[in-house]
């Protein structure tokens, strides 16, 4: 077997910033990704901190760095899905709608190029432990290549989906092939033509991996578990001169902010069945023609809320996509008329062809919720049914850890010794606000678990926590406080209505990643806010209004 993973700590790297092994700061960045970038700028250029970043990666940019898997892109428009900075976006032009990894990382790049961050950034450096001392009220962290760093503010930016989740199937590595991990993938070029290839996982990632790897290989089997009610991207590339009127853009910005979502856009403000046969149909034709994920987020009010109204979304889902597939067991396993969940309560993925891909006769797929993967031999796939898969390569794309895996590999330890994410894991969750641990003083985590994220847009969801955040610190250093915490009282009247907005919706109804139902043993709950980015504002306005009355000062 010989599994094939991206570049290592080896030369790919820009230059670390000379310094010693033993750093002593003003705050820490873990992660370099949207997040992890501007609050690193926030600190360092804004407050005039010591400010440093230490990034796993060999360069910026986090999920966009990471995954480099072929057919890679986000499924958020631009412009939008981007910084509001104008010294950023003034001289950055998108060429497509939506764009694909490298122009992203590209993009990271530019605003690296435009912030000046890599001078402050430690990059092949992974932290696996972060401790605080209560006496001199810092943390201390340590990597894995022997740095310490030394900061009175942490900040653990590594997103929700930082650890890839993969099966312990019996017989891994007894593969005679090259096996490819969706979050470790080569830099180079892999080169599928001629060869019998295996997708595992139909999530967002496994749809664009096989949209590719079908294009040359000579057989593509397809493993499944849930249908994807994948929604069609009608990707487009940008005209010349749509990105340049400056007014335009600035208001999309401040449009954004005065939303749930983080985007310029509303849900229809009507329930399903409030609307004639004849308006729904209309409706629906409208946002499902319009690509992307309009047919998801600018549905009718009630979509998330009453089954009726979603069967509703469903139903015409279906039909439109079993019209597209000519085989019937694929057509029943791709869109049944039955759906498995409700619609949209599993994220729907962006897709281009792939309903069509079955239709070709070197394409097969395989149900593993009817026999599931038992076992991986030297020539290929065996399921529980004894029918053994012949491949030559196989791409793993079984999703994430969301949010416990990564704060696992930083290694949190609160105050009092206690691993955090031990505690998440046997415990469930427990965050203020999505953003602060209680026995965890002066340390922060935007975009993690109980915010927003996943349900808003990220570049607008992320700035608003940043700023949040460093008016916290900016509030600590003008009112002389050397530390602030917040209550287990506060965690847990936060887990109540993150809890209790959950269970107003259909999301309990499916076992997703967004309820931690992926992970074997991990506790069944909702991970992310879904009372959307306006009550979420003023929900963290309240914890830092005056001097910061709503948290613990030390």
């Amino acid at each position: 077997m010989t599994i094939v993973e991206g570049a290592s700590s080896s030369g790919n790297a820009p230059p670390n910033p000379e310094h010693g092994d033993r750093l002593e700061l003003d705050a820490l960045v873990v992660g370099g990704g949207f997040s992890g970038c501007y609050m690193l700028h926030k600190l360092r250029d804004e407050l005039n901190l010591n400010a440093k970043l230490f990034e796993a990666g060999t360069a910026l940019g986090g999920t966009w760095h990471r995954n480099r898997y072929p057919g890679a892109r986000v499924d958020v428009a631009v412009p939008g899905y981007e910084y509001s900075m104008e010294q950023i976006w003034n001289d950055w032009k998108w060429t497509e709608k939506y764009p694909g990894q490298p122009e992203l990382q590209a993009y990271f790049n530019h605003v690296d190029k435009k912030l000046s961050l890599s001078k402050d950034c430690y990059f092949n450096t992974e932290v696996y432990d972060a401790r605080f001392d209560t006496e001199s009220a810092t943390w201390t962290v340590s990597t894995k290549d022997g740095k310490r760093a030394r900061a009175k503010y942490l900040i653990v930016a590594v997103g929700f989906a930082a650890k890839q989740h993969v099966p312990d199937w019996k017989g891994l590595d007894t593969f005679a092939g090259d096996i490819y991990y969706s979050a470790n993938w080569p830099t180079e070029y892999v080169d599928v033509r001629g060869k019998r290839v295996a997708v595992i996982g139909t999530g967002s990632t496994g749809i664009q991996i096989i949209q590719e790897w079908a294009k040359d290989a000579a057989e593509t089997t397809v493993f499944q578990r849930t249908p994807n009610t994948a929604l069609p991207m009608c990707q487009s590339l940008l005209p010349p001169g749509v990105q340049e009127d400056r007014a335009s853009r600035l208001q999309i910005f401040e449009d954004s902010k005065k939303t749930n979502s983080g985007l310029e856009i509303w849900p229809i403000p009507q329930n399903t069945m409030d609307a004639s046969p004849e308006e729904r149909l209309a409706a629906y034709e409208r946002l499902y023609g319009g690509g992307g994920l309009w047919f998801w987020n600018t549905n009718y009010q009630d979509l998330l809320v009453d089954p009726i109204a979603n069967r509703e979304a469903y139903d015409f889902w279906a039909k439109k996509t079993r019209a597209r597939i000519d085989d019937p067991r694929a057509r029943d396993l791709l869109a049944p008329l039955e759906p498995l969940h409700p619609f949209g309560v599993k994220r729907p993925s962006l897709e281009q062809n792939y309903y069509e891909l079955f239709n070709k006769p070197n394409v097969r797929l395989v149900s593993t919720r009817e026999s599931p993967i038992v076992e991986i031999r030297p020539n290929g796939i065996v399921t529980e049914d004894g029918q053994l898969y012949e491949v030559d390569m196989i791409a793993v794309a079984t999703g994430f850890d969301v949010v416990t895996g990564g704060i696992k590999n930083v290694g949190i330890k609160d105050r009092y010794g206690f691993d955090v994410a031990d505690q998440w894991n046997k415990q469930g969750v427990r965050t203020h606000l999505g953003m602060m641990v209680s026995g965890c003083p002066n340390l922060f985590m935007p975009y993690s678990a109980h915010s927003p994220s996943v349900f808003s847009n990220g570049p607008t969801s992320i700035e608003f926590q940043v700023r949040w955040i460093a008016d916290v610190i900016r509030k600590m250093r003008e009112l002389g406080v050397r530390a602030v915490d917040v209550s287990k009282e506060s965690e847990q009247a936060w887990k109540k209505e993150v809890t209790e907005i959950a269970n107003m919706t259909l999301l309990p109804k499916a076992k997703s990643w967004y309820m931690g139902a992926n992970i074997p043993g991990k506790p069944v709950e909702p991970l992310f806010y879904l009372g959307g980015m306006i009550l979420y504002r003023e929900r963290c306005w309240e914890t830092s209004r005056g001097n910061l009355d709503g948290l613990i000062k030390m």
